[in-house]
């Protein structure tokens, strides 16, 4: 208590100082958008000062299984037919094959870490599960600012990251797969289904907020007490409301009116279980995410002999390098699903993996997004002289 008064007391003081207005790198502008300084908070309050500590967190758990179940209701709330329709066949086919050479890649190089060191062997349990979220959060490009064509690219990285690890997710359940994915169908239709009937008792649209974070907090609940992913439970019932409820610019606008709170939470929740069991963990990480970047933008530059890429800028894999709460959210709902931490607060190799090639990428997503964007000088005629007659 004496240290989280000590907190307390420092934060209200840091408020009253006047900040002096220096000019910083976008960089490190990209790394705060990106939620570092939660996360510096939950490694304060956890292993620096032990505020937070094994008890507290298992009564947090439903805290963190609500955050990874709104990141996930994030995700499920642009998978709109109305909106999917407009993208072509062509659009999804680069799509699909531009994130299967990330993760074909990516998942190669855990595989031969793994084969390498044994160190991270031990650290990231070497099963199908963990590779696959490796690889799948590398995969995700889940930054939804920048051009219309960078989003969209996001989109089918984030969802075809989305499919590889709900195929690869259930294999673990210990109560078999088909009964897993059973369960998060049936859950997600009855959660859509039961919005859908409180959103037309309601007659004003603008008074659904406590119907729809009931209906997160009934779905991610669900997710935690069965074993279930959150991220996908709440990511299914919130598509399936804004493709069948009357008020889908609602729903997105609650998700992004909330949305930043409860991010925060998670990502303190996220720092507290930040571990380094093994050092080769940072540049392990490291090596991810220019891995990841490298792939992106070699797949687009030296793809472009298949029609479908062709159509792509050149560049396009520079613009996508940023990841954001998606790849977090599936490495956090993996390590809870499998017994690691928050009871036993030792392991969370595989989030600390995520979370930190997440920084590296958001780090360098301003930099590489400018380079992304910088035009050719185009060559241009010499003026013509002027004759005198």
């Amino acid at each position: 208590m004496l240290a989280l008064a000590l907190v307390i007391v420092a934060g209200i003081g840091v408020t009253r100082l006047s900040r002096p207005h220096l000019r910083s790198p976008a960089s490190f502008d990209a790394i705060l958008a990106a939620g570092a300084p939660f996360v510096l908070l939950g490694l304060l309050l956890g292993p620096g000062l032990g505020v937070l500590d094994a008890p507290t967190l298992r009564a947090l758990t439903p805290v963190l299984a609500l955050g990874i179940g709104w990141i996930g209701a994030a995700f499920g709330a642009r998978l709109d037919r109305r909106l999917l329709r407009r993208f072509p066949a062509g659009a999804w086919k680069a799509g699909a094959a531009l994130a299967a050479a990330v993760f074909a890649v990516t998942g190669l190089t855990v595989w031969m870490l793994i084969r390498t060191v044994p160190a991270l062997a031990a650290a990231w349990r070497p099963t199908v599960p963990a590779i696959v979220t490796l690889a799948a959060a590398a995969t995700i490009s889940a930054g939804w600012r920048g051009p219309k064509l960078a989003r969209r690219t996001a989109l089918f990285d984030t969802a075809f990251a989305a499919v590889a690890i709900a195929v690869a997710f259930p294999l673990s359940l210990p109560h078999g797969a088909v009964r897993g994915v059973a369960l998060t169908v049936l859950a997600s239709g009855g959660l859509a289904a039961l919005f859908v009937l409180l959103a037309r008792w309601q007659a004003d649209p603008e008074y659904l907020g406590i119907e729809f974070f009931g209906v997160i907090l009934l779905g991610a609940g669900f997710g935690y007490a069965t074993g279930l992913s959150p991220f996908f439970v709440c990511g299914l019932t919130t598509a399936l409301i804004v493709n069948v409820s009357q008020h889908p610019g609602r729903v997105r606008a609650l998700l992004a009116e909330w949305g930043p709170y409860t991010y925060a939470a998670f990502l303190i929740l996220a720092g507290v279980l930040l571990r380094l069991p093994t050092a080769w963990l940072l540049p392990a990480a490291l090596l991810l995410a220019v891995v990841r970047i490298a792939t992106r933008w070699t797949s687009i530059r030296f793809g472009r002999v298949w029609a479908p890429v062709r159509a792509l800028p050149p560049h396009l894999g520079l613009a996508t390098v940023a990841q954001g709460a998606a790849a977090v959210a599936l490495a956090a709902g993996f390590e809870v699903a499998h017994g690691g931490p928050p009871p036993g607060i030792g392991g969370g190799a595989v989030l600390s993996t995520v979370l930190l090639s997440v920084l590296v990428a958001e780090a360098l997503a301003g930099p590489l997004r400018r380079l992304a964007a910088r035009e050719p000088t185009p060559l241009t005629a010499a003026p013509p002289r002027t004759e005198v007659t």
